[in-house]
């Protein structure tokens, strides 16, 4: 960290971050009091302030620990850098042992603490604290509270040209999606909260009914997710399947099979082969097990319009099987527990044509579906729309590589300058030997 501080490069006060998230498990208070002892000077503000927040219960095995530790006397004015970085522990600390008023007061004292701070050094630990403290904040229900300050900060860290600040604060997709600066360090802050970005976009596309949009969201941000982040996984892995679901797609199975997500996944299985099957009864009884589960995972809305694709599968599966059925069976095998199930089924059959789910005609009169000969699925569009949504894909993964890969900076500048140096040499020398000639001619 001093290192990083004194010579102004980012990467070493990365490295120390990225090491403190590896070690966070392993904080304690004895080790945190004698870091604090060590790093600032004692009786200062921020080392009695920090000390405060730390377990009192710890008090006297803190003690024992410092008094025993040989740590050398700490500098009288130590460095910005290493002031904020022991607000980011303790504040971990906190959270961790779910202390959140503690965590509350310690953020705010943190932000308090940054807005007179304007060094590139200090940005990768603001952008770390920014997320912790609308975290502890959110924890407790009280996010709207801190809704302005944020706002500001972000105002803040814009004027200051603070990339990573402005990322934590919004997440705004330009900054890991355009401008790619990995050089900057913006690679592994973004790593981990551009997937929580997705998220939370496939969830908010979902409710708006944007399924499209909201499954490549949340198909990114499982991919991107680390292997350690297994809860995460298995929340997007469950928004995802029951987006699939609301566009008409099954999931495959292998979706159910990942490791240590089969247990979590089965209701979303059995809601899945429900769906697949097209039968309403099975729906509702999965729909009712498994009801705790959806609620605590707030799918329950979303289980809700699942009813009409379920209704729409079986209604697809009896168009394939029977050429000819009358309205009142397509109401018995549909299972429509309606007051006049013919009048739903006859509505619900015109809809399905209507909307091309289905290739029948409905006869009014005598009160049939009657479907038509099945075509060569080959000799239409979809195979065609089937390559070319995978090629998309692959292009965009394509794409996406490409602008993940690492660059030095600048090098397009200095090739340019390079190639503009050696052009000029190349006409000062022609110019030179023109000089030369005329006055051979001359002479």
């Amino acid at each position: 960290m001093e290192t990083g501080a004194h010579a102004r490069e980012v990467r070493r006060i990365m490295r120390a971050v990225r090491l403190t998230m590896a070690l966070r498990r392993k904080l304690k208070a004895p080790v945190l009091s004698a870091f604090l002892n060590f790093a600032l000077a004692p009786g200062s503000e921020a080392h009695s302030r920090l000390l405060s927040y730390l377990p009192k219960e710890d008090e006297h095995e803190m003690e024992v620990d410092t008094a025993s530790s040989g740590a050398p006397a700490p500098a009288k004015h130590p460095l910005p850098e290493l002031e904020i970085y022991c607000y980011l522990l303790v504040l971990i600390f906190l959270i961790d042992k779910k202390r959140y008023n503690e965590a509350k007061a310690c953020s705010s004292a943190s932000i308090a603490r940054l807005k007179n701070m304007n060094r590139r050094t200090v940005d990768v630990l603001a952008a770390r604290l920014y997320f912790y403290y609308s975290l502890c904040y959110e924890l407790t229900g009280d996010l709207a509270e801190i809704r302005g300050n944020l706002l500001a900060l972000h105002r803040i860290a814009t004027l200051r040209h603070d990339e990573l600040g402005q990322f934590d604060l919004f997440c705004l997709k330009k900054c890991c999606s355009e401008k790619h600066d990995m050089n900057s360090g913006m690679e592994f802050f973004c790593q981990g909260h551009f997937c929580r970005y997705l998220f939370y976009l496939g969830k908010i596309r979902t409710i708006q009914l944007e399924y499209t949009d909201a499954k490549e969201s949340l198909l990114q941000a499982a991919r991107k997710a680390p292997v350690a982040a297994l809860g995460f996984r298995v929340q997007c892995n469950k928004w995802a399947i029951i987006v699939r679901l609301l566009l008409g797609e099954i999931p495959e199975r292998t979706v159910f099979m990942q490791k240590g997500m089969e247990k979590a996944l089965r209701p979303y299985f059995e809601l899945t082969n429900a769906v697949r099957i097209g039968d309403l009864e099975l729906f509702k009884s999965v729909a009712e097990k498994f009801s705790s589960t959806f609620s605590s995972d707030r799918t329950n809305n979303l289980i809700v319009r699942l009813r009409h694709n379920v209704i729409r599968t079986g209604l697809r599966n009896i168009s394939i099987s029977y050429s000819r059925i009358s309205l009142a069976d397509v109401a018995k095998k549909l299972r429509l527990d309606s007051a006049n199930p013919v009048a739903d089924a006859e509505s619900i059959v015109s809809k399905a044509i209507r909307d091309g789910a289905i290739d029948a005609t409905v006869d009014h009169a005598n009160g049939w579906m009657v479907s038509k000969e099945t075509g060569d699925i080959y000799s239409t569009n979809e195979p065609q729309l089937a390559f070319n949504s995978r090629i998309a894909f692959c292009l965009n993964m394509h794409n996406e590589a490409v602008r993940a890969l690492r660059f030095p900076p600048n090098s397009h500048k200095e090739k340019e300058s390079a190639e503009k140096r050696r052009e000029r040499q190349q006409q000062e020398q022609e110019l030179a030997k023109h000089i030369a000639e005329e006055d051979d001619d001359e002479f």
